[in-house]
């Protein structure tokens, strides 16, 4: 692309650099990463099958959430992180002012999550400049996981890794397509396929048979995990522990009911262990959820001002 560059674009690229020192300096303090998702790990953790190409479409900017191989290039919010990028940057800059058509760019999608296989500096550029959406040429990736481009990102993709391992050994996306499984910590899928397996044994020793895997998680989703979940519905217990999920109360509640049985000499209805435990936790879990926000804000404060920048590169003067 042959285009003469003006001190416009160089400011244009100037503040994008800025922006993004700002909001990794931002990252730090808040405990929260700003890296761009890179595909070759999205798709081994959600276990991708396959390429499925849907032609041309319009795609929003904002559900662009990674890059095939320039997730070093550029921030999750798509901002350069190195001066390495600034002549392509500055010569798609030039061609927006200039209103030059460019190609569609190229994207991976995975539910409604996109991934920049040609273009990193388009997507860079248009969102620098408000563009909410982007002609692209999409090939389409299928997972057992529901993704979309609000859940997925640095943080959470190790817990999604650990559902796709969870729906691959247990089928429960084919048993019961309509399941939405999501814990805010990792291990938790883990300790439901031990409930599983336990509930499967018991299974076999009441039917006096063989039972199978599939037969025990539908079973288990059906009478023992949905009745906790409908249980957290109908008293909103949800809304009292900020940050977490479903299925976290699921487990804690789980634990809390065999306790109560082992108390009380009797079993208790998921509805009465609901309520137990979100009349004696739920005020904890506020106190805490309060204390680990400061605790984040602390430690990110201390690496600040620890942090020693080295000299700056005669180059970048």
């Amino acid at each position: 692309m042959s285009v003469a560059l003006t001190m416009q674009d160089n400011l244009d690229f100037r503040r994008a650099r800025s922006k993004c020192l700002l909001r990794r300096a931002w990252g730090v303090l808040s405990g929260h990463r700003t890296d761009l998702l890179p595909w070759e790990e999205v798709r081994d953790k959600l276990k991708l099958r396959g390429l499925i190409r849907r032609g041309i479409q319009t795609v929003p900017i904002e559900k662009i959430k990674g890059s095939v191989g320039r997730y070093k290039d550029f921030d999750d919010a798509f901002l350069p992180t190195n001066d390495g990028v600034s002549n392509r940057w500055r010569k798609i800059n030039r061609a927006f002012y200039e209103d030059i058509n460019l190609p569609p760019i190229s994207l991976y999608k995975v539910g409604d999550a996109y991934f920049v296989l040609d273009g990193n500096h388009r997507v860079s550029v248009a969102r620098e400049h408000g563009i909410k959406f982007i002609d692209a040429e999409v090939q389409e990736a299928t997972t057992p996981v529901p993704v979309t481009a609000d859940d997925i990102d640095a943080e959470s993709l190790t817990l999604l890794g650990e559902y796709a391992d969870f729906l691959e050994r247990t089928r429960l996306h084919l048993l019961r397509p309509d399941q939405n499984i999501r814990f805010s910590i990792g291990g938790g899928y883990a300790r439901l396929l031990e409930h599983i397996a336990v509930h499967r044994y018991f299974m076999g020793l009441e039917r006096r048979r063989e039972v199978s895997e599939d037969e025990a998680v539908a079973d288990w989703y059906d009478n023992l995990y949905m009745p906790i979940v409908e249980a957290i519905r109908k008293t909103s217990a949800l809304s009292d522990f900020p940050g977490r999920t479903e299925a976290d109360l699921y487990l804690w509640i789980m634990d809390h009911r065999h306790f109560l049985k082992e108390q009380y000499g009797r079993d208790v209805s998921p509805e009465q262990a609901t309520a137990d435990y979100a009349r004696q936790y739920a005020q904890k879990s506020r106190l805490h959820s309060a204390q680990q926000a400061l605790h984040r804000l602390a430690d990110g404060l201390r690496t600040s001002l620890n942090h020693k920048p080295g000299p700056t590169p005669a180059h970048a003067a």
